[in-house]
């Protein structure tokens, strides 16, 4: 008898999803598309010299470690990195604070692993990564939402949103928001530290662009803020109510899966013990590797060149969108990061405007994809990373043309 494996899949499960802009990509890929859907940095700013000479002497010099199982909590050598590299930012944290994760979508799904149950509430900004919208709804999360506008989280709605819904935790984007582009305000994040003190409501703060600044003023991460409040942060010294995360993948290379995890030790002890149950460590020598690439101050001169052709392509976007995009159009106007909003008119479904530019041989995701009800479809998000700046140009020009067409249309 043949087993009918419909029945057999766990309750949890029923909520599962495939990643909307994964299934994109697939139809995105094809020849003559110009995506500009995909959150992938430059392929060709990858440092390959760099990575192909660390592999080199990771396995001439401790080969034998590089390929053998290690400790959960990650590559002590990397993590001391980590250490040092957050402290110039304020983060004055101890290697006890620190896990290595396979991405930080891995951390994600630890953070939903440990502190989720059916049912639980979070709250999210609206809209929000279509990334923990996924890894939250496997634990059988729900959500409340509380909108974003040009300096991020809109706070003042957040304690009404806490008081209706008593959720778990706020999940947060504070810096170049994905898929928005908009940062948090220092005021908001005083304020939703405020809010989270007094009513014992945790922050997930998920910092993957906050090295991709072009412009404007460095602002605290919130985990600094939080542990400032109360003078808690000293040297060798951290606690506080946030759990931060942030990867590698936007700054050296997305295919090594790195990222990390910075929480309260008594709190990295669970997630390592979630993470046992998933995979025992993330990859031995991708985190060698990493490490040789960056030990000797590399990374912090690549990031330099990263943000000098992303400020370039995000100028040349807003430059040919102001040129072809209908006047009832609008958008964000990112200060870093890899994206930006755009907001179309309530008439225009941008489902049905994907089908369109994919006509025009042009991609992006709508905006449907970043809300956990549905909403978003007078939205798009709209990635300049990745392309060079003629196709960034010939993709918005497709796209104008695209839009154009749907206005001219009844509605």
């Amino acid at each position: 008898m043949t087993t009918s494996w419909e029945y057999r899949y766990a309750q949890r499960t029923k909520g599962m999803r495939s990643s909307a802009i994964r299934d994109l990509l697939k139809v995105a890929s094809q020849p003559g598309v110009i995506s500009l859907a995909g959150g992938m940095p430059a392929p060709e700013l990858f440092p390959l010299k760099e990575v192909e000479e660390a592999c080199i002497r990771v396995l001439r010099d401790r080969g034998s470690d590089a390929l053998q199982y290690s400790t959960t909590e990650g590559y002590p050598p990397l993590r001391e990195l980590i250490v040092e590299k957050m402290s110039r930012y304020g983060i004055l944290a101890t290697l006890d604070n620190v896990l290595i994760t396979s991405g930080s979508q891995q951390a994600l799904d630890l953070v939903g692993k440990v502190l989720l149950d059916p049912g639980d509430v979070i709250i999210v900004e609206a809209p929000t990564y279509v990334g923990a919208i996924q890894a939250f709804t496997a634990y059988q999360a729900s959500y409340a939402s509380v909108p974003l506008d040009d300096e991020g989280m809109v706070v003042d709605l957040l304690e009404q949103r806490i008081i209706e819904t008593h959720p778990k935790f706020t999940y947060v984007l504070p810096n170049f928001h994905n898929p928005a582009g908009v940062t948090l305000s220092r005021e908001r994040r005083e304020r939703l530290v405020s809010l989270s003190r007094q009513y014992g409501v945790p922050l997930v703060e998920d910092d993957p662009y906050g090295e991709l600044r072009f412009e404007g003023e460095h602002i605290a991460p919130i985990v600094v803020i939080d542990a400032n409040r109360n003078g808690e942060q000293r040297e060798g010294y951290f606690k506080g109510d946030v759990v931060y995360m942030s990867t590698l993948s936007k700054t050296l290379s997305p295919g090594l899966r790195l990222g990390w995890i910075v929480a309260p030790v008594e709190v990295v002890d669970k997630l390592v013990q979630a993470k046992q149950g998933a995979d025992l460590h993330t990859n031995t020598f991708s985190q060698m590797v990493a490490y040789e690439v960056i030990r000797d101050g590399f990374l912090e001169k690549h990031v330099r060149e990263i943000r000098d052709v992303y400020r370039q392509r995000r100028d040349a976007m807003l430059a040919t969108m102001e040129e072809c995009f209908p006047e009832e159009v609008s958008w964000t106007r990112p200060q870093g990061g890899l994206f930006l909003w755009v907001k179309l008119p309530e008439a225009v479904d941008s489902q049905e405007l994907l089908e369109k530019a994919l006509q025009e041989k042009v991609a992006f995701v709508p905006g449907t994809a970043f809300y956990a009800d549905g909403r978003g479809r007078d939205a798009m998000r709209l990635t300049f990373a990745t392309c060079s700046i003629e196709k960034i140009d010939q993709g918005i020009r497709r796209l104008g043309k695209a839009i154009t067409h749907r206005l001219k249309q009844p509605a």
